[in-house]
């Protein structure tokens, strides 16, 4: 399996669900090419007490979970590095996650625009097959906000809205989170996660 790929956060609520991703995978020893817009680090500073202009994701994970999350490796771009290897389709990778993903990002998503980072990695994730995961978190929506969600699932991203189940009865947060991050783990074909019960079990 390759284990490369990419995981961008926007400015939506919902810094926790990047956070128990993150966690998953440099605990299984991914390789993460990570990138962060302007509003998304106001969203973790906010949420997550946490500013990413002054310590890097990996100190912060290694620092909220100790050791045990330095299997894995994270990269970070600046949402302004165009040419980064994410911009390129000739740079494999197992897939692409965008948690949180806020409307503005989609709706650029979905409408083939490419003005930064995260939004040319995407354009690439979708002409290039591999997969694209929005994760989206706003509510009410809209028709627009819709519509660009069917457009998007159209061209091939997956679309996995944060809505966390109830089924396995949540203790904390984390679990509500946990949720989200091992949907996402589904449809990039890792299955063995255990971040919450199959219902039935």
């Amino acid at each position: 399996m390759n284990k490369r790929l990419t995981v961008a956060v926007t400015g939506a609520s919902g810094a926790l669900y990047a956070v128990r991703l993150l966690r998953y995978l440099m605990m299984n020893s991914f390789e993460v090419d990570f990138i962060v817009s302007d509003a998304g680090k106001i969203t973790f500073k906010v949420e997550m007490d946490v500013d990413l202009d002054q310590q890097t994701i990996t100190d912060f994970l290694k620092s909220r979970f100790g050791a045990s999350v330095m299997k894995g490796r994270i990269k970070e771009y600046s949402n302004n590095s165009i040419a980064a290897p994410m911009a390129s389709g000739s740079v494999r990778r197992l897939g692409m996650v965008i948690v949180p993903c806020s409307m503005k990002t989609l709706s650029a998503v979905a409408h083939g625009a490419a003005a930064n980072l995260i939004e040319r990695s995407a354009d690439v994730a979708l002409k290039e097959r591999f997969p694209l995961i929005v994760v989206p978190r706003e509510t009410p929506m809209n028709s627009i906000q819709i519509e660009n969600m069917l457009k998007l699932s159209h061209a091939g991203a997956m679309i996995v809205p944060a809505m966390p189940a109830f089924y396995q009865k949540p203790q904390s947060l984390d679990d509500l989170a946990d949720f989200v991050a091992g949907r996402v783990l589904n449809l990039l074909g890792i299955e063995d996660h255990r971040l919450f019960n199959d219902w039935g079990h």
